[in-house]
């Protein structure tokens, strides 16, 4: 089992839970309100920072009710955050943009997380054919 050093920036902040055979993704709260018009770009707060272990990275994304509770779009579509980004200071933000005026309050769930390990290093081969059935089509779909 991996362990996080989480320092938590707000000490009302709601500690982080792993709920066992719910879900692996972790849900970050928002560390203060914050209003949005429609069309307005802001970075929501987390209220943490965190000390990865060497070689992995943590996926930052949306959660499914995001965008029907808030009408916020998570701006890089998922946030990758490095070991290297460790410091006391070192604040996790979620960008986001509103499609309608909205409040996202303090405590709000906003965004998920989880932990990867770091994709090992790779080397490219250009080959004339690669020997798997042509499906001929644009991704699941078969379809162009």
């Amino acid at each position: 089992m991996l362990t996080l050093q989480i320092r938590y920036l707000d000490p009302e902040m709601e500690p982080l839970a792993y709920v066992e055979g719910k879900s692996d993704w972790i849900d970050l709260r928002a560390a203060r309100e914050i209003s949005f018009e429609a069309g307005e770009f802001k970075l929501i707060p987390l209220g943490i920072a965190v000390k990865l272990p060497e070689g992995y990275e943590a996926h930052v994304a949306p959660r499914s009710s995001t965008y029907k509770n808030f009408g916020l779009l998570q701006v890089n579509s998922v946030g990758v955050v490095d070991s290297s980004y460790c410091g006391d200071g070192d604040e996790w933000f979620v960008p986001m943009l509103a499609t309608r005026p909205v409040t996202v309050h303090k405590g709000d769930r906003i965004c998920q997380f989880r932990v990867m390990q770091n994709q090992p290093p790779l080397e490219f081969q250009a080959v004339e054919h690669l020997g798997g059935e042509d499906r001929g089509g644009f991704g699941s779909t078969g379809i162009r």
